[in-house]
């Protein structure tokens, strides 16, 4: 691991005991010492980042709880061996359709909903295929601890469409793929994916 990174994981580490100190701590003085550790790795941050320190604090606020990875979702829909992707309107780049997790669904709803939303498309998700840790893999720009899991969905009916957050919506080839949004996805997961739809043994792929 570079160094950089390894510095982020330890500022990362010293945030989430921070976070989980300020949940369940009841001593005044062990709540400012949380609060000491929190700001000591926010500065960590945005030294080895180069962002300010109230961007850190944006990316990275203290939430409520003990510290947990953030969940993602993304489908996996195949139409005549083509693969359905987005043209996310934050960065302008492609990925497969998915987002964040919303409480109250299941994952497999997740998908299903965040299909439906951002192509028109709607879906019946059919297999688990993949669950990466992206933390694990490349960077977060957000600097959060993510997974992502991957469901093959079957097309069922729906019309394609854009919507509020996706540019332009299309299907593709999977040696002619458009460029990707690497903060999302990256192509040797799309590829580990694809085989692992294109394959009847059930096998899942995970971290």
């Amino acid at each position: 691991m570079e160094t950089a990174q390894q510095i982020k994981l330890w500022a990362r580490q010293i945030k989430d005991i921070a976070q989980t100190g300020l949940a369940y701590g009841t001593d005044v003085f062990d709540r400012e010492r949380y609060h000491q550790m929190n700001e000591i790795a926010t500065q960590m941050l945005s030294f080895i980042s180069g962002k300010k320190m109230g961007e850190i604090r944006e990316l990275l606020p203290i939430e409520t709880g003990y510290s947990t990875p953030k969940i993602a979702v993304r489908g996996v829909v195949l139409k005549k061996g083509k693969l359905l992707m987005v043209k996310e309107a934050a960065d302008g780049l492609w990925c497969l359709p998915g987002g964040w997790c919303d409480t109250g669904l299941s994952p497999s709803q997740n998908t299903i909903k965040e299909i439906e939303e951002e192509t028109g498309l709607r879906t019946k998700a059919t297999r688990l295929l993949c669950l990466f840790d992206q933390t694990k893999h490349r960077s977060s720009v957000t600097m959060q601890h993510i997974y992502t899991i991957y469901f093959q969905c079957e097309l069922i009916g729906g019309e394609l469409r854009n919507s509020i957050e996706t540019e332009d919506v299309a299907f593709f080839n999977e040696n002619e793929l458009p460029s990707l949004s690497s903060e999302r996805i990256m192509t040797w997961q799309i590829k580990k994916a694809l085989h692992l739809a294109r394959k009847d043994s059930g096998n899942i792929y995970f971290d």
